[in-house]
């Protein structure tokens, strides 16, 4: 089996979850209702109904299930980000997106 040329080589840092969670990205002054398809410590990536440029700066907070996080209850986490890539399939866009910083709200 011969290696991918190195510009084709997919990088992953990190662990990626299957979650389905509601989201609300900031774009500038509007809002865009998204859902998450998966979620790492470095990324998520979105499905939502609009296209949405690469490097583009969102905001968006993320409710995190307990059971994953092995915690006593749901956490809710404050997000920014950029987009680094959005595809079409069907009539929904897909939308990958870095965590550049993160805040655990109070609760």
């Amino acid at each position: 089996m011969s290696a991918a040329p190195a510009g084709l080589r997919e990088v992953r840092c990190a662990v990626r979850f299957p979650l389905s969670l509601p989201a609300s990205l900031a774009v500038g002054e509007q809002e865009v209702p998204a859902l998450t398809r998966d979620v790492s410590a470095s990324g998520v990536l979105f499905e939502l109904d609009r296209l949405l440029d690469p490097g583009t700066e969102i905001r968006f907070s993320l409710r995190m299930p307990r059971a994953v996080l092995g915690a006593p209850h749901d956490v809710l986490v404050h997000c920014i980000g950029r987009v680094v890539r959005c595809s079409m399939s069907q009539s929904k866009f897909f939308a990958a997106s870095t965590i550049d910083e993160y805040e655990f709200a109070e609760q």
